[in-house]
């Protein structure tokens, strides 16, 4: 069973996902962005038990999304590095963004959402299936 582990820019928070991920997802909509400050974010969604935290406590904060949904995202106090994020409407999942992953090299996003609120310059990959808002359930 492959074991990924990850953490923040500055170390104080450290975990560990077991298991295969349960799907990972570039997210296009606005919150991702403001988020981690990028373009996009390349979600990985693992079943919530099999993430571990290892070191450190994140600190949480909760808003609505486009979704209707709460989001809870989860980021170092010390850093700010946004780490875990959970949705109210997938009980006992877990994202982790793909960029504290230690090594992501086994990441391959499957889906990307909120397409139509990409930036004109970002490229929609040929390997993913493509939603213009959320994913349907």
């Amino acid at each position: 069973m492959a074991t990924h582990t990850g953490g923040c820019l500055c170390g104080a928070i450290r975990y560990e996902a077991t298991g295969e991920p349960v799907r990972a997802a570039h997210c296009h909509c606005d919150d991702c962005r403001r988020a981690t400050g990028a373009s996009f974010a390349t979600n990985v969604f693992f079943k919530e038990t099999d993430i571990k935290i290892l070191q450190g406590t994140p600190k949480q904060f909760r808003h609505a999304a486009d979704s209707g949904n709460i989001m809870t995202k989860e980021f170092c106090s010390d850093c700010g590095s946004q780490i875990f994020g959970i949705g109210s409407g997938s009980a006992g999942i877990r994202h982790v963004k793909a960029g504290t992953l230690d090594d992501a090299s086994f990441v391959q996003p499957q889906i990307e959402v909120y397409t139509s609120k990409k930036l004109p310059f970002t490229r929609l990959s040929d390997n993913t299936e493509h939603f213009e808002t959320t994913r349907p359930r």
